[in-house]
């Protein structure tokens, strides 16, 4: 119960019919990877590590690495032949389990 005088919250979100979706992927596509974790002159090597065991096609020439402002991080920055969803996730799984992966965008 609202006390007199004083009005409820009023649910201001759209309903959910309303709210977009995330586009659809249609596979086979090229999908843009960057994987951030803490810098090391290994990490790199780890990330192609696991690429090549999801995307044996993976060019490792074209990968970018960068390093934070401050030299603390790295991200790689990858594109692969994505042949479906089963592959992405499991790869996102895998980069995770090194332990060395702090985020995969």
């Amino acid at each position: 119960m609202t006390p007199k005088g004083k009005q409820g919250f009023r649910d201001m979100r759209p309903a959910v019919a309303t709210q977009k979706k995330p586009p659809k992927i249609t596979f086979p596509c090229d999908y843009p990877i960057k994987v951030v974790g803490d810098a090391a002159s290994d990490f790199p090597a780890t990330v192609c590590q696991v690429l090549v065991r999801h995307a044996p096609d993976f060019d490792e020439t074209s990968m970018q690495v960068v390093d934070s402002r401050n030299g603390r991080f790295q991200s790689v920055r990858v594109t692969i032949r994505a042949t479906g969803e089963t592959q992405l996730n499991q790869l996102f799984l895998d980069l995770k389990a090194t332990g060395r992966v702090h985020m995969v965008v």
